[in-house]
């Protein structure tokens, strides 16, 4: 006798009217999972129909089928090798039991075998094949997850074998113990049989998993393909499917050698490093700007200009702009059938790759396109490279291009739902549970009306939730389509500078393979395909290359200003920039281990990237949300949380993509079947002052941070323990370096910043060492001499300074806040030739300085200041008050302003030939030699020209002038020995400047009703009175000067015209 059948239950038969040998198969198994499937919908039907909800699994059944064959070719292989007459010693000693003997006609008789009964056997051979079966059927009864499995088959409920069965299997146990071992062990045939389910007496797939490691010798080559195929069907029915999709478990990466085949990066553009990605629903955003503005905004050209000028002020480089294609009609039915009447078509849902006339179409874009390269924002479009819409022209007319079978994957899929199809000639639909939500099937119906021709379509899927049901899966083992999307790609390509790929790991080879035609023993992702496997070189054969390196490669070759950006997922960003060759992939990682404070893992993170490849680095894409996720503030909220990790965002390598809503604070998530927001939602204007004060200026310096090559990652240390929490990290250029540091938890948290992580570092020769660096080297100091760094703190723009060794020494200690962020931008480093560094460190004392240039310009005019000091002195001002307000002056205070202004001229004029070269640039030159004498008359002239009494005034002589005027006249005298008679009014109030005599008279701020800031702005005006302008000399001439003259030629002047605030708009001053 050849196939055995599995002996089912005679009642259940009847049950579920089914009368065919079950699993009666010896070589060709491939239809054994199909019959499980049958029997278990037969079985399943009619305990609905019962209201019953105890139901058969086809994948379990069809494992008690496969151990079954196993226990029949073990047993055919035992007669053969060691006891060939064992049944037919056995069965006499049974027979001449009568109870036991009543016992095998009871199994045969409830437990029939119809391919038993169509060969007419003999009643001895009838009698040895039951004796055989029986046996068989003991050894399941041994096997509890088995048992549980098939229970309505092999022991239903009502059916009782008579009381000598006990005796009978006694019997047989001590007949089989006294006959031949088998095995290793020299087990009884019972006992090795039965003894996977005593190993693991629950699990099918684990009993399975058994005996390929313990049987492997006993196991013919297609027995133990069908063996790790049957543990894939059962994975298929209980892998969880309903998370949501999304990007899975994120792990931090370990790059191992099978993820890192070989190097092939892809040289970036010029303006590549420097993107900064903005993400926009398109028809949400359209309906968001028709709100704001007051009016219909419904396609691209309509975009305002200022939304464009906005996004260009605050640093964004890239548009992203989801939902351009024209979409699937059949998408959109569908969810109005599913009861959504409002939904559009997913963007992801395609009927082709021409912009939608709904939104403008070509001409739209290309105005669009037009008016954002202008601002220097390129835009960026989706590609779908995995599926189609089920009513795209490839799914209707070109269905081979599609995974397909001709008979529906599960018998319990029906399809009488609505026709999605606009093609008359064709039917689709899809499976009619999708509308009731009972069930998600993972193929639709495709029938060919003129031929007659059926196809079951595959939808899209990755296998981590439910197939997204208004798609088609293409087939990536057919050349044709591979070159279909190819073509598709750089039609893309064309047309937009970045291209985002969706999904595009479901489309390296591993997971084409994984999903789609699974390795025996490696499937179960998505229900319907193990049955489909291949071995490694039957699918290397089919799909020899990777088919993301022939598309980088063709884009590279036919369109190649082009960034290409993979949405990839399941730990293989690495392999996808440096093996496929694409420009950045996503890094999920970013959003996810930060959102949940999973900093030692992002740490690790960034540490294992920089140790193997920190190019790897360069090539991510950072975001805080996407389209997939929930928005940002609600991810990350609106506090110093968002701002620390946002601030992340725009300083680590790679390319930061800012969500559609984050900068507003927008909390609605907006589906890609959203025609309009649905949420009432205006932009948060603190938030969004909030990002022009700590994010924006930032991104305006991204070049700073979108690189590698000065990058560093350290750990801050306290008591020898590592501060996870704290993110610290250098970045730069050559000449200029930035430190960024971020605590990101509620609790405080401090430590110091010494030595960097570990990083790859390539040599010139073409090798590469790891090594690690100290703080003040990756800073880009100098060790020795004397030599100072500078920063600018961000962003209140402080500037500090600290002495260079100090930081070798000692690198530098930070205590941070709960989620507080503390940036060093413009990091450089100077040196101390003249000690006046050092003065103003010691000045400044560990402070910052807002006015850094002008505190050193006064530490380097502290000898001037001196030289002049008799100026600001009570003797000489004071007789000069005393002259304004005609007080009687003593002869004596005359000669002793002489005496002092002389003395301080001198002192001066002796003073510039040892001032150093920095500083004697910086100001003015003496330029001729003033009579301490002739300077009382010249205060006489100018008090004259503010004297009441005068019959025509030309200055006003108001309270706060006259108040102003002795330091006024001060000044003038003071600025005497820097002019010429050539000197314009412009040079002098620049001299004011340059010997920063605001501070010089800071000291007189009591006396005068001006703030410290208007000071200087006020001592400029002693310009006037120190070159005695020409404008006012020549009216004073006149015996009665006319103000108004005086006025008009003044206004020639520019330094006049500064001075007062003058303004000329639309040629009306």
């Amino acid at each position: 006798m050849g196939a055995r059948d599995f002996r089912i239950a005679l009642k259940t038969r009847h049950e579920i009217e089914y009368q065919d040998p079950v699993f009666a198969v010896e070589e060709n198994m491939d239809g054994l999972y199909d019959q499980a499937k049958i029997i278990a919908h037969r079985f399943n039907s009619k305990q609905k129909e019962l209201g019953n909800e105890s139901f058969l699994s086809a994948a379990k059944l069809n494992a008690s089928g496969i151990l079954h064959l196993l226990y029949q070719t073990v047993v055919s292989q035992y007669l053969v090798e060691q006891d060939h007459d064992f049944f037919t010693r056995l069965t006499p000693q049974i027979t001449r039991n009568h109870s036991c003997q009543d016992v095998l006609v009871f199994f045969a008789r409830e437990f029939p075998s119809p391919v038993l009964n169509t060969l007419q056997p003999t009643a001895p051979y009838l009698m040895e094949e039951t004796t055989r079966g029986f046996f068989v059927h003991q050894v399941i009864m041994e096997n509890p997850a088995l048992v549980k499995a098939a229970k309505p088959l092999v022991k239903p409920e009502g059916v009782r074998f008579p009381p000598a069965s006990l005796a009978l299997a006694a019997l047989m146990g001590g007949f089989t113990r006294s006959a031949p071992g088998i095995g290793e062990n020299d087990d009884d045939l019972f006992s090795f049989l039965t003894s996977p389910a005593k190993a693991h007496p629950d699990s099918l797939t684990a009993q399975i998993s058994y005996i390929l490691r313990e049987w492997r010798d006993l196991l013919p080559e297609r027995l133990r393909t069908y063996l790790l195929r049957a543990i894939d069907f059962v994975q298929e029915e209980e892998k969880p499917r309903f998370h949501g999709g999304g990007p899975g478990i994120v792990g931090v990466p370990s790059y191992d050698s099978k993820d890192m085949e070989y190097e092939a990066y892809s040289m970036d553009r010029n303006w590549m490093p420097n993107v900064i990605m903005l993400a926009k629903s398109t028809l949400v955003w359209l309906d968001q700007l028709s709100r704001m503005y007051g009016y219909p905004i419904e396609t691209l050209d309509q975009i305002p200009d200022h939304e464009l000028d906005l996004m260009a002020q605050r640093g964004f480089s890239g548009l992203w702009l989801i939902g351009l294609w024209e979409r699937s009609d059949a998408s959109k039915r569908i969810k109005n059938l599913c009861g959504n009447p409002e939904a559009e078509a997913s963007a992801y849902s395609l009927k082709g790759y021409d912009i939608a006339t709904s939104i403008g179409g070509w001409a739209a874009l290309r105005n669009l396109d037009e008016r954002c390269m202008a601002r220097g924002i390129r835009l960026a479009s989706d590609m779908v490279p995995n599926h189609t819409g089920l009513d795209s022209d490839w799914a209707l007319h070109h269905p081979e291009y599609f995974i397909r079978m001709q008979y529906p994957p599960f018998p319990s899929y029906t399809y009488n739902g609505e026709d999605l199809s606009p093609d008359p000639r064709i039917e689709v639909k899809i499976e009619d549970h999708y509308f009731d939500r009972t069930d998600a099937a993972v193929t639709y119906r495709r029938i060919d009306r003129e031929t007659r021709e059926t196809s079951y379509i595959f939808h899209g899927n990755d296998g981590t939730s439910m197939p997204w049901n208004d798609t088609a899966q293409l087939d990536f083992l057919n050349q044709n389509t591979r070159e279909a999307v190819i073509q598709q790609i750089l039609h893309v390509a064309r047309n937009f500078h970045i291209i985002r790929f969706d999904a595009a790991m479901t489309l390296a080879k591993r997971h084409v393979q994984r999903l789609w035609y699974p390795q025996p023993g490696s499937g179960g992702d998505i229900p319907g395909r193990s049955g489909a496997g291949m071995s490694d070189e039957e699918f290397a054969q089919m799909m020899p290359n990777e088919f993301w390196r022939e598309v980088v490669d063709r884009v590279a070759a036919e369109v190649p200003d082009t960034l290409l950006l993979a949405e990839a997922f399941w730990m293989m960003e690495g392999y996808f920039v440096r093996t496929l060759g694409m420009h950045r992939v996503y890094n999920s990682a970013f959003m996810n281990m930060l959102k949940n404070q999973d900093n030692k893992e992002y740490r690790d993170t960034i540490k294992n990237t920089l140790s193997f490849d920190p190019e790897i680095l360069k090539r991510f894409v950072n975001f805080m949300n996407n389209p997939d996720e929930e928005t940002a503030i609600s991810q990350f909220g609106n506090g110093d949380k968002y701002f620390g990790i946002c601030t992340l965002l725009s300083t680590m390598p790679g390319l930061p993509m800012f969500g559609h809503g984050q900068i507003e604070g927008f909390h609605e998530k907006y589906g890609m079947e959203y025609r309009r927001a649905y949420w009432n939602e205006y932009p948060d204007d603190h938030l969004v002052g909030e990002h022009y004060r700590r994010i924006f200026p930032l991104l305006k310096i991204r070049h700073a941070f979108s690189g590698v090559e000065y990058f560093d990652l350290f750990d801050v240390v306290d008591n020898n323990s590592v501060a996870e929490s704290i993110f610290a990290y250098v970045n730069g250029t050559e000449d200029r370096r930035a430190l960024v540091m971020y605590n990101n938890r509620f609790e405080h948290a401090q430590g110091r910043i010494e030595n960097s992580a570990p990083k790859l570092v390539r040599l010139p020769d073409g090798s590469r060492i790891g090594r690690t660096k100290s703080l003040g080297e990756c800073l880009g100091l100098t060790f020795g001499g004397r030599r100072y760094m500078l920063y600018e703190s961000f962003p209140d723009r402080l500037t500090y300074i600290v002495p260079s060794m100090s930081i070798f020494d000692e690198g530098t200690w930070v205590s941070l806040d709960g989620y507080e962020t503390r940036i060093w931008l413009n990091i450089r480093e100077v040196e101390d030739n003249e000690g006046i560094y050092e003065a103003l460190y010691l000045q400044l004392g560990g402070k910052g300085t807002s006015n850094f240039e002008r505190d050193l310009a006064g530490i380097r005019l502290g000898p001037v200041h001196k030289a002049l000091d008799n100026f600001r002195s009570q003797a000489m001002l004071g007789t000069v008050r005393d002259i304004v307000s005609s007080e009687t002056i003593r002869s004596k205070d005359i000669r002793k302003f002489v005496l002092l202004a002389g003395e301080a001229y001198a002192r001066l004029a002796a003073l510039y030939e040892t001032l150093p070269n920095t500083t004697r640039s910086a100001i003015a030159p003496l330029v001729q030699e003033v009579q301490p004498r002739d300077m009382l008359q010249e205060i006489q002239n100018l008090i004259s020209c503010f004297d009441p009494q005068r019959p025509t005034t030309v200055f006003a002589i108001g309270g706060k002038v006259m108040q102003e005027l002795p330091i006024l006249i001060q000044t003038a005298l003071l600025l005497k020995v820097y002019l010429s008679p050539e000197s314009s009014l412009q040079e002098a109030a620049e001299i004011v400047d340059s010997l920063m005599l605001d501070r010089f008279f800071s000291d007189q701020l009591p006396f005068l009703a001006v703030e410290e800031q208007q000071l200087g702005e006020m001592l400029r005006k002693a310009a006037y009175l120190a070159i005695g302008t020409k404008e006012v000399l020549h009216e004073l001439a006149f015996a009665n000067p006319v103000p108004r003259n005086c006025l008009v030629r003044l206004l020639e002047d520019a330094e006049f015209k500064r001075s007062i605030g003058w303004n000329e708009y639309q040629r009306t001053q």
